[in-house]
Formats: C-alpha cells, sequence, structure tokens
C-alpha cells in the first residue's frame, strides 16, 4: 500500500478570493513507512501574499516572485499521486487549493481516495483540540522545529500522527548493513509496536482499593 501525505501553503484562506498555492509538499509512505520518494516545490501565486497567511509560513512576496508556476510542476506532481492514497489533515482545505490550481492548469480534480486526519481525530477524540500541534503533543511527537508552518515539515510530523491515529507505532528500522548507501530490503526488520505501561505496587493497591469501594458503592 503506498500512500502520500501532503500538505500546502497558500496565500490565505479562501480560492474564491483568489488565493493560490505557494508550496506543495508530499512524502510517500510504504506500508506507514517514508520512503526517500518525496515531492517538494515552492511556487509562484501570481499575486501577493495576506498578511496572516506571511505570519503563518512566512514566505515573502519577493521570494515567491521568483519560483516556478504551477503549469511547470504540474503533470510531476500528477505523476506523483497517481494511484496513491492522499493522508491530509483538513483536507477540505488543501483539495480545494489543488483542485483550483489544476483548474486553472486545464486539468481535472484529484479522484484519489483520501484520508482527512482531521476526521479522524475528531471521532477518536470528541470534543478535544484536534490541530496538527495539538496531536503532536498527545502523542508526545517532537514538533519544537516547527516555528513556522512548512510543507515538508508538516507532512513529516502528520505522518507520525497519522500511524499513532490509526493505532500503530512508529515503524522502527533495524539494518543489518549500515555502512552501505544502498540497503537490501531483505536486510531491514520492521516491527510495529505499542508500549506497555506496567503499574507499580502503590497504583496496584490504589487500584484495588478504588475497585472494593466501587463495588460496594454499586452492587451491596
Amino acid at each position: 500500500m503506498r500512500e502520500v501525505v501532503l500538505d500546502t501553503e497558500t496565500t490565505g484562506i479562501s480560492v474564491r478570493e483568489g488565493h493560490r498555492i505557494v508550496e506543495i509538499g508530499c512524502i510517500e509512505l510504504e506500508n506507514l513507512i517514508p520512503t526517500k520518494n518525496r515531492f517538494h516545490c515552492y511556487l509562484n501565486p501570481e499575486r501577493k501574499v495576506s498578511e496572516k497567511a506571511l505570519e503563518v509560513h512566512g514566505y515573502t512576496d519577493e521570494f515567491l516572485a521568483k519560483q516556478i508556476k504551477f503549469s511547470e510542476i504540474g503533470d510531476k506532481f500528477l505523476k506523483f499521486i497517481k494511484d496513491k492514497r492522499l493522508i491530509i489533515h483538513n483536507a477540505e482545505f488543501d483539495l480545494g487549493h489543488l483542485n483550483n490550481e489544476l483548474s486553472i492548469f486545464g486539468k481535472k480534480k484529484i479522484t484519489n481516495e483520501v484520508i482527512d486526519t482531521l476526521i479522524l481525530a475528531r471521532d477518536k477524540f470528541p470534543g478535544s483540540l484536534v490541530s496538527l500541534d495539538a496531536l503532536c503533543k498527545r502523542y508526545r511527537i517532537d514538533n519544537s522545529n516547527r516555528t513556522q508552518h512548512t510543507a515538508l515539515i508538516d507532512c513529516d510530523l502528520l505522518a507520525k500522527v497519522y500511524i499513532n491515529l490509526i493505532d500503530q507505532k512508529e515503524p522502527t528500522l533495524n539494518f543489518q548493513n549500515q555502512d552501505t548507501d544502498t540497503k537490501d530490503e531483505n536486510n531491514m526488520n520492521v516491527s510495529y509496536f505499542k508500549k506497555v505501561i506496567k503499574p507499580n505496587e502503590k497504583e496496584i493497591l490504589n487500584h484495588k482499593e478504588y475497585l472494593k469501594n466501587h463495588l460496594k458503592k454499586n452492587y451491596f
């Protein structure tokens, strides 16, 4: 199973107001393991970045004006995501902007299967904060380098969050031959695990006392 964790940065929120994409980041997963296959580019949106968006990602008009346009990478992007499931946090936002760019480019909308981790998180933790930062905190994922939103950093964090949301731990990779650049897949052991925390004696006693009082209150 090949999947693509995808994130975009834009000039603003609304496509209807003419906002465009300024960055696309994609990380490929194979059986939940990140591969070396990535797609990343900065884009010239051919319009100004809103003040709020600038605060989020920090990409200035001067920097973006020097970048390529979506029409120059559209086909390459479509080839990268072809026949792969897309993993996106708040998919409605990113797909709306991507489909807008594709429409301008003269292409059809994205039809890939999509998993929205925002919906997964809301279903799993109703009433709780489910932003990417909040989920990183919940799963103890280090997001200290996320001082601003950038597509590849967000993809890397989202890949880890996604694995936890579907009740899998991050894969542990053990290579028998670390000194070579090319590693035989047969030499790679992949294991998924969940950490088991054993209670100490005090916690066991407290638990027994709780059960004793609880049973008395409700059944005797």
